[in-house]
């Protein structure tokens, strides 16, 4: 398997969408061609996620409306795993088995906010690579939260959907007060500094 930075270094940088964008909001297709257009697709988004200093992202993250994501995040071990998945179903424990955790989560797609999530943290995602092989992902920790994120994503799902009103409010709020920092094509032009938003 390629390393992120192998990926990486054949793709180019594409604009992340945002949440209010129509692709965001919409359930992704299945991937059905596993060729050389879809692995450029999967070398441009480890570039972009690099560029944007993310540890997952998803097709839609990136204007296409396919079932696919990458990752590059460590695990509760503080190992760094990465993958990509095509057509993910996500398996979460039940019953006495599942263990909620709240964690601060973010998304690229709303640049620079953040609010505790409580998700559960074990997550065994399955689906497919990029050549249509097999995949299979057991999440702990901080791979848990981003396996369940990514996935959310192909569903037409923002983590800002899973929070109370009021966190939600205050995820918007940072939000906005961040945004002067993030152009509107970012990571294609990286983030500004405070000195050069103001």
């Amino acid at each position: 398997m390629k390393s992120p930075a192998q990926w990486a270094s054949t793709g180019k940088l594409l604009r992340i969408t945002r949440w209010d964008e129509p692709v965001m909001r919409t359930p992704t297709k299945p991937v059905t061609q596993f060729d050389e257009e879809l692995a450029q697709l999967v070398a441009d988004m480890f570039a972009t996620m690099a560029a944007a200093d993310g540890v997952g992202l998803a097709a839609p993250q990136v204007n296409r409306d396919i079932a696919l994501f990458v990752f590059n995040c460590p695990n509760a071990d503080d190992e760094l795993i990465h993958g990509v998945v095509c057509n993910p179903v996500v398996t979460l424990p039940q019953g006495k088995d599942r263990r909620l955790v709240s964690a601060e989560e973010g998304c690229l797609s709303w640049p620079g906010a953040y609010q505790p999530l409580s998700r559960p943290d074990f997550a065994v995602c399955e689906g497919v690579d990029e050549t249509g092989a097999p995949v299979r992902i057991e999440g702990t920790g901080l791979l848990a939260r981003c396996l369940q994120h990514e996935t959310d994503h192909l569903h037409g799902t923002v983590f800002g959907d899973r929070l109370s009103t009021r966190s939600r409010r205050k995820l918007d709020e940072e939000k906005e007060q961040l945004a002067p920092l993030y152009p509107d094509d970012w990571p294609v032009h990286p983030k500004r500094t405070a000195g050069e938003a103001s």
